[in-house]
């Protein structure tokens, strides 16, 4: 019980730090108009079951191209992919670079700001939640 306070807690800490690297992006970028140039489809197999459903299947990640502000055209593929695609070819986007290195950049969107933190801040939550409850429960009952 223990042990899943202290498993949650960390997905939390994990959550927390990935939603400061977020606002911390928000607050300190360098903003500039890009276009998905390609859409980049991997068959990405995450978690420890390899077995296929009839849902899985590719995962479109937006290539994206911009002009950094000393001039330098840029292109990066978004670590946030999607099925289906949350972008097409040719969609226009804003992008979030820092100017000390902007081979970092990030699709100013909902889920490649945000997905991961609500992930592990989410994730870490019911765990340590549930762990919370049942300690106090058996607490209860000693």
């Amino acid at each position: 019980m223990f042990g899943a306070i202290a498993f949650g807690a960390l997905f939390l800490v994990v959550g927390l730090i990935l939603a400061g690297v977020s606002v911390s992006l928000l607050a300190h970028a360098e903003r500039a108009p890009g276009t998905v140039v390609a859409l980049e489809w991997r068959d990405d197999d995450i978690g420890v079951s390899h077995k296929k459903r009839a849902h899985d299947g590719p995962v479109a990640y937006p290539v994206v191209e911009f002009t950094a502000e000393d001039g330098t055209p840029r292109t990066f593929r978004s670590s946030t992919g999607s099925n289906p695609p949350s972008y097409e070819k040719g969609d226009r986007v804003e992008v979030l670079y820092r100017a000390d290195s902007p081979e970092d950049a990030r699709i100013n969107g909902f889920a490649s700001l945000w997905l991961l933190p609500l992930v592990f801040g989410g994730i870490g939550l019911v765990i340590a939640g549930v762990g919370t409850v049942v300690a106090f429960v058996m607490r209860g009952r000693s």
